[in-house]
């Protein structure tokens, strides 16, 4: 049977588009938690730097 050059192609586009939204998705997520993360610190921070209310 003989393959088609296009369906090769094809295959090996939606192979790299896959990698890329699969990257894309995990840099986003990581991003995100970085982010929470750095949020969270700055609200104890400051949490912490205020004078306590009696």
């Amino acid at each position: 049977m003989v393959e088609s050059p296009f369906l090769n192609i094809l295959a090996l586009v939606a192979v790299v588009l896959l990698v890329v939204v699969t990257g894309g998705i995990g840099y986003l997520t990581l991003a995100d938690w970085r982010d929470r993360r750095r949020r969270d610190e700055e609200k104890r921070t400051t949490r912490s730097a205020l004078p306590k209310r009696r």
